[in-house]
């Protein structure tokens, strides 16, 4: 890193750079990686270098307030007085430590370094501690004493200059999201646990506060809520925050979380409090059993649950939260199937949506592609679909190109809820299919080696801002090159290149919420005795009625928006004379078959094409045969 002129730090004799920038500052901190080679593997990196990077920081805010601390804890505790908020008033930040150590007086006793980094850390607030205990740094600095690395590593990160007047937080924040990524990227075997693709979180972002202008507008001092309850490391509530403040530097944001994992838990925590974030609002634990945010609502809320994941460790939990509380809890709608929980947690969400009254609340959610078909009329699923979609929830659902994460190539789809849809586009549900919006990675990571664009993330916030529908037209020219434009309902599509082809795709669609519900009707037919006549019911309210035969029954799937007697009419009693419907087992279903709304037929060529090539085939093949045979 180039370092022009530089300045002294106020709190130690650090040499500062005046225009630090993220991106050179986490290129800085990870070079403690050339130390820790050989000893750690390079997925093992971040166990070290996580932990140090918030000490280190932690140890420069702290810096200036240092002496004050340490007389008012005398002072205090001389006349029995519990020094804690008092000691928070110093600080100025939610946290203090009242060890008489810091970073720099630790590196005079290298013979007890390690017994004193630990004293250290106990003086911190519980909160902080807790990162720690998290991060289980006790672990690594004792494994780095017994490879004598402990005081090389503590000694580099101590000259690190990540002083407040140096990074501010915003700053510091952005490198510390630059490790993360670092060690995601290296750590592919389990990234896909605890990191979201940056792209992709940056589309939810856009489409979850497209449409509240009174945010975004610069200079207006909002003040709003954000919640990711599957939190991982906190890039979701992160780039959110970056995002807002890029647009409205007034705006406000607090952040809530929770994460089930320990060190995902302990990276999201401490880039919380790095970012002068309230790290009190991250809760660890699972949140579909011991939901840690309880009766708090939130105005926006993002979240990458697992895929295909069983929910059998929280069965007992959940099911009595579903029998004992209904609609009055958050499963009251259904339950999905064991083997997939993700639909558990959307339910989840919608549970924290504020009341429409008091200003409603917006959902961005990442799926796989089973929410939106299994499960049969009557099932949890189905169950689940229909109460968001005749609540009038759903606003979009988006599907993402195959490869996108680390750790899995199936189809994802992200959706977006909303208890508060603007006139335009109540009732209606827009699907887009940005599958083919992607540019290839020029090195993949995992199973990730497709990546969105910002154009192709402009282009999908901006079909989605405005509600129309469109096509994706594919331009090919003659020598093999495409390209892609995004054609409006409207508006004409692109001429052909000279030479070369355009192709048509539906791109974005626009439906109504009926337009996915239907009926499955059972359609019974007689049983007939021997002789070919319908046996007949002998009592009860059967009495004289036709009996059905069970190996004859049969199902349709009848759409909410026809007649269940005139489709009746039309596709079955030309075929079935005798059959009639059993109206108690008439169930309501509803299912988001996606790639049926985006399907083109393709014609297969011409036989007259298909004979020509052949044949030349052939020709060749019995030139070959000659010439062998010569």
């Amino acid at each position: 890193m180039t370092t022009p002129t530089s300045t002294t730090s106020r709190s130690s004799d650090v040499i500062i750079p005046p225009a630090v920038t993220h991106a050179s500052l986490s290129a800085l901190i990870w070079s403690v990686a050339d130390l820790l080679r050989g000893d750690y593997k390079p997925s093992e990196y971040g166990k070290v270098i996580l932990p140090f990077t918030v000490l280190r920081r932690l140890d420069c805010v702290l810096a200036p307030t240092k002496a004050k601390v340490m007389a008012e804890k005398a002072a205090k505790e001389a006349v029995g007085i519990n020094p804690e908020p008092f000691l928070l008033r110093l600080t100025g930040v939610p946290f203090a430590n009242t060890s008489p150590l810091d970073m720099k007086t630790l590196m005079g006793d290298q013979d007890h370094l390690a017994a004193n980094l630990a004293a250290y850390i106990q003086g911190f607030s519980p909160a902080v501690r807790d990162i720690f205990e998290r991060f289980r740094f006790a672990e690594q600095t004792d494994r780095l004493q017994k490879a004598g690395l402990l005081y090389q590593v503590t000694e580099k990160f101590a000259g690190f200059p990540l002083h407040p007047d140096a990074v501010n937080n915003h700053d510091m924040g952005l490198a510390f999201e630059e490790l993360i990524r670092k060690f995601a990227e290296i750590s592919n075997e389990t990234a896909g646990e605890h990191f979201t693709p940056r792209e992709v979180i940056r589309l939810m972002v856009n489409l979850l506060f497209i449409e509240d202008s009174d945010i975004l507008t610069p200079g207006n001092p909002v003040v709003r809520t954000i919640y990711d309850p599957t939190a991982g490391t906190g890039g979701m509530l992160s780039v959110a925050g970056e995002h807002l403040l890029e647009h409205n530097p007034k705006a406000s944001l607090t952040m809530f979380g929770q994460e089930l994992n320990d060190e995902s838990y302990a990276i999201c925590k401490a880039d919380m409090l790095i970012k002068g974030q309230n790290v009190a609002n991250i809760l660890p634990g699972n949140t579909l059993s011991d939901d840690g945010h309880a009766g708090r609502k939130f105005d926006y809320m993002l979240s990458n649950p697992p895929f295909g994941v069983e929910w059998k460790k929280v069965e007992k939990e959940v099911r009595k939260e579903a029998e004992q509380m209904g609609h009055a809890g958050r499963f009251g709608p259904g339950l999905p199937r064991i083997s997939d929980g993700s639909l558990l947690f959307l339910l989840h969400l919608i549970s924290k949506m504020r009341p429409a009254k008091d200003g409603g609340s917006r959902i961005g959610i990442v799926l796989n592609g089973s929410p939106l078909f299994t499960g049969g009329a009557g099932s949890g699923e189905s169950e689940i679909r229909r109460h968001v979609l005749e609540n009038d929830l759903v606003e979009a659902i988006i599907a993402l190109p195959a490869d996108m994460f680390f750790n899995t190539g199936i189809a994802t789809y992200v959706w977006v809820l909303s208890n508060r849809k603007p006139e335009a586009r109540r009732g209606l549900v827009q699907l887009i299919d940005a599958s083919a919006l992607w540019q290839k990675m020029r090195k993949s990571l995992g199973s990730k080696r497709k990546e969105m664009g910002e154009e192709d993330i402009a282009a999908v916030t901006r079909l989605f801002g405005d509600g129309v529908e469109a096509q994706l037209a594919t331009l090919t020219t003659a020598d093999g090159k495409t390209s892609r434009v995004v054609v409006r309902d409207g508006e004409a599509p692109p001429p052909a290149p000279e030479g070369g082809t355009v192709k048509l795709a539906p791109l974005s669609r626009v439906f109504r919420n009926e337009a996915f519900g239907y009926r499955t009707i059972t359609v019974e037919r007689p049983l007939k005795d021997e002789a070919g006549r319908p046996v007949l019911g002998q009592k009860g309210k059967q009495k004289g009625k036709p009996q059905p035969d069970p190996a004859l029954r049969d199902t349709e799937n009848v759409p909410l928006t026809e007649d269940v007697q005139a489709y009746f009419a039309r596709e079955v009693l030309p075929h079935a004379p005798d059959a009639w419907i059993d109206e108690d087992k008439t169930k309501t279903g509803y299912e988001i078959p996606f790639n049926r709304h985006f399907y083109v037929f393709e014609p297969p060529r011409p036989l007259a094409e298909i004979d020509a090539d052949l044949k030349q085939v052939t020709d060749r093949i019995l030139a070959m045969i000659g010439g062998l045979a010569a």
